[in-house]
């Protein structure tokens, strides 16, 4: 019970808060729904509820990918984080596919419904304003991960450059919420525009594009997070490890580099050419110290060297990529 409390204490704290806001922001809006019967509060109803479901899976495998190796898995449960991420996708897809079932029907059959208007209303600007108040620790999240601090007020836009490079649960937490944002602001004109025009098919049809926004997600992070489970190099830090290899000076050329990422973790593999007269002994405190070295790294979890002598063909360039490797 320690280890799973202290794992827990490690586990993604931006997914953690979203879920319980989305759990929160989903009753609230179950509620609106049971009273005004809006097609769109219904859509951003499913939606709460679906993140708040997927974005407490994805704290867990976040905690349990931090869990030590062991004899029998000795790479460590890094890649948890990405199969979690993996069956979080599952509930927002069937989510987004009712969401788009019930706006292609109100669509096709609308009803007039003014009632409740201003709870409605008055739920959707909650929601949007708690929604972002996630999206903005989800953007200062990535930014930390980057090493960039106080990002301050501009957090969100500073933050899209560096997307790719976040943690799985943080990129799936401020995907969701983006769209979440965003699903708030589209069920709020749809609303406001149905009651003073009367054209209620736009309920329906925002319903759809918040499906439709929802299954855009679901792509995006089951494409990520299935390379990041097949095992994904990690191009920057392959350049990066791979420069300041080659200088030490007694390396003379790289045989074979491999930055996996393993989860939140990376994991280096290293062959490297050097003087085949060097003493094992010698050798094995060059070892020590580019291990070190390389652990020393941001996202460094797990380092294997082995030499291999000098064969004077060169298979590695500063500022190369996998291309020559």
């Amino acid at each position: 019970m320690g280890e799973i409390l202290q794992l827990l204490k490690g586990g993604n704290k931006p997914s953690l808060i979203a879920a319980f806001v989305n759990f929160l922001l989903g009753a609230i809006k179950g509620f609106a729904f049971f009273f005004t019967g809006n097609v769109a509060m219904f859509a951003e109803m499913m939606h709460s509820f679906g993140d708040a479901a997927n974005q407490f899976f994805v704290f867990i495998g976040s905690a349990l990918s931090k869990k030590a190796p062991t004899k029998r898995y000795p790479n460590g449960f890094g890649r948890v984080v990405n199969l979690v991420c993996l069956g979080a996708v599952l509930i927002v897809a069937i989510l987004s596919y009712e969401t788009v079932k019930e706006g292609w029907h109100h669509f096709l059959h609308p009803t007039e419904n003014s009632n409740g208007i201003l709870i409605a209303l008055g739920v959707l600007l909650l929601g949007f304003f708690l929604e972002l108040f996630v999206l903005h620790k989800a953007a200062k999240e990535i930014l930390h991960e980057v090493g960039i601090e106080n990002g301050g007020l501009m957090s969100i836009p500073k933050s899209v450059p560096y997307l790719n490079r976040a943690k799985p649960a943080t990129k799936l937490v401020w995907m969701e919420d983006l769209v979440a944002t965003s699903g708030n602001v589209l069920a709020f004109l749809a609303i406001v525009i149905a009651y003073f025009t009367g054209f209620y098919q736009i309920e329906g049809l925002v319903s759809m594009i918040i499906g439709f926004m929802m299954f855009y997600v679901v792509g995006r992070v089951f494409l990520d997070n299935t390379r990041g489970a097949i095992g994904e190099t990690d191009e920057e830090m392959l350049v990066h490890i791979g420069n300041l290899v080659l200088a030490d000076p007694h390396v003379y050329d790289i045989a074979r580099l491999e930055v996996i990422k393993e989860g939140e973790f990376l994991h280096v593999e290293l062959v490297a050419e050097t003087n085949p007269d060097l003493s094992l002994a010698y050798l094995d405190d060059v070892r020590d110290h580019l291990t070190q070295l390389l652990l020393s790294q941001k996202g460094v979890a797990k380092v294997t060297i082995a030499f291999d002598e000098e064969d004077e063909v060169t298979n590695w360039k500063p500022h190369d990529n996998t291309e020559n490797n």
